[in-house]
């Protein structure tokens, strides 16, 4: 084995990761395609391993660029007592977060080998790209622009509006349809605005994609050869260092466009899968 090779394999990788985790274009997709060209010289399981764990270079950049919303501990005042330890509203906005990634992983944790071997294959893939690229135009169609949103912030999501959106992220089990799509498209039916349902999607991701990496480092083992530790954490850093770029650029880009332009690509690449895998 080529280290060096497989080195700027695994920094490709999670450029990739790092750039689709956060856009509602399916990660699954790109790694399908990118699998077949860029291919890791290493084990089935680790590399069924490595695809998900570099996530958690993804998820530590929303951690980094919204911690001050994320933490929840601050300093007490004189007379405030325990209470005063903590920041309500960020402690209210876990409680939202956790009962809205209840569904998918009473769905999702069960069902994880079942999925992996059944659901993960080019044409599923291919026709989820396809099909919510459609739903993503035909619902920014018939957006209108002087409706009043209900919400505009993550703050006046309430629980039951959590729990909805979470219903929604069950879909992203699937795999071609991406997490932060189902739970932006679910929010943005149900009222949000696109910069409050992609940051409420961003902070499903941290319980969600951190319950998935344990899940496959469990089932890989924590016997990691010095090579595949090194791959590893270059796949989880290349990640991270990009996330915080494609989650800025995301950002700024949905307060002043809409998703069609996604929508299309979505529908583009999964045409792209389709025809690739079917001549193949």
């Amino acid at each position: 084995m080529n280290l060096g090779l497989e080195l700027l394999k695994a920094l490709l990788f999670g450029v990739v990761e790092g750039i689709t985790e956060w856009l509602p274009i399916s990660s699954t997709g790109h790694m399908i395609l990118l699998d077949e060209f860029v291919q890791l010289q290493m084990s089935d399981a680790f590399k069924s391993m490595f695809e998900v764990v570099i996530q958690l270079g993804a998820i530590l950049a929303v951690v980094v660029l919204y911690f001050g919303t994320l933490w929840p501990f601050k300093r007490p005042q004189k007379g405030e007592g325990i209470r005063g330890l903590f920041k309500m509203d960020t402690v209210l906005l876990w409680l939202k977060v956790l009962v809205a990634i209840l569904p998918s992983a009473i769905v999702g944790i069960p069902l994880d080998d079942w999925m992996e071997a059944h659901l993960h294959t080019a044409p599923v893939v291919a026709a989820m790209l396809v099909l919510y690229g459609v739903a993503f135009i035909a619902v920014e169609r018939r957006q209108n622009p002087h409706r009043r949103l209900k919400i505009r912030s993550v703050d006046a999501i309430d629980m039951r509006m959590a729990l909805l959106i979470g219903l929604f992220q069950v879909l992203s089990l699937v795999p071609g349809t991406s997490r932060s799509g189902a739970t932006i498209l679910g929010g943005m039916l149900l009222g949000c605005s696109r910069a409050a349902a992609a940051e409420f999607s961003f902070y499903l991701a941290i319980p969600t994609m951190a319950g998935a990496s344990l899940i496959k480092v469990l089932k890989f083992g924590l016997s990691f050869t010095a090579a595949e530790a090194v791959i590893l954490g270059v796949g989880c850093v290349s990640a991270f260092v990009v996330s915080i770029v494609a989650i800025k650029t995301f950002i700024g880009y949905i307060k002043r466009h809409s998703f069609t332009a996604f929508g299309w690509y979505r529908i583009a690449l999964g045409t792209l899968v389709a025809v690739y895998f079917l001549v193949k």
